[in-house]
């Protein structure tokens, strides 16, 4: 099977038809975590930023919060609407400014894109500028270890192994540009492969126990 590069943009237009229905160990761990540590509140402007095909805005929903989703994919972003088309989205680049005013939300989440990003600070402050005083923010990215170990995100499309570049950043990286964007770091959360994430992946047995996940929780110092 073919291996071949995409730009992260491109690659997500491409991917998000089958997305959801892809394999994928760091989302099922994300998806079962990060969610959590959020704990969005009844009433909050939630901002998910990244929100690519909408996969976390039932929860907050469900939660009776009121989302707002912003992507630079107009291809997740597709998904996100016929999914959820009471939730208003934007197609916006994270690391340019938002289509929203100074203190606009309560809390803002971002999932597994930061990775992506060449200008990481330029979105944390932009994320920090639209949160209210002392609203939260909760960062989830593929662990720095997995990025370490040669892993990347990927897909297979039409016999093509599609594969998705991984800024290298570390924890310390990370840390560091919460503090400088103007964030306390309130708590930092790392989570494992197991099992149940990789029950659809048997070849991806090496993930087990093995740090798949890291979640940054902060507040707009």
């Amino acid at each position: 099977m073919q291996l071949q590069d995409i730009e992260t943009r491109e690659g997500y237009d491409l991917w998000a038809e089958t997305y959801e229905d892809s394999p994928n160990p760091v989302v099922a761990i994300d998806a079962r975590h990060t969610m959590g540590i959020l704990a969005p509140r009844p009433g909050e402007r939630v901002l998910d930023a990244g929100c690519g095909t909408g996969r976390n805005l039932a929860a907050m929903i469900d939660a009776g919060a009121h989302p707002t989703g912003i992507d630079y994919s107009s291809g997740m972003l597709g998904v996100a609407r016929l999914r959820h088309p009471e939730v208003p989205v934007h197609e916006a680049d994270l690391e340019a400014p938002y289509p929203f005013p100074d203190e606009t939300f309560d809390a803002v989440l971002c999932a597994l894109v930061a990775e992506h990003l060449d200008r990481p600070l330029d979105a944390l402050r932009e994320m920090r500028r639209v949160l209210r005083p002392g609203g939260r923010l909760v960062l989830s990215v593929f662990h720095p270890d997995m990025a370490a170990a040669g892993v990347t995100a990927r897909f297979e499309k039409d016999g093509v192994v599609y594969r998705l570049g991984a800024n290298p950043y570390t924890i310390d990286d990370y840390e560091k540009l919460f503090a400088e964007a103007g964030f306390h770091l309130k708590n930092r959360h790392e989570f494992a492969g197991d099992e149940k994430a990789i029950e659809r992946l048997p070849g991806a047995t090496w993930l087990v126990g093995f740090p798949v996940l890291l979640v940054l929780e902060g507040t707009k110092a």
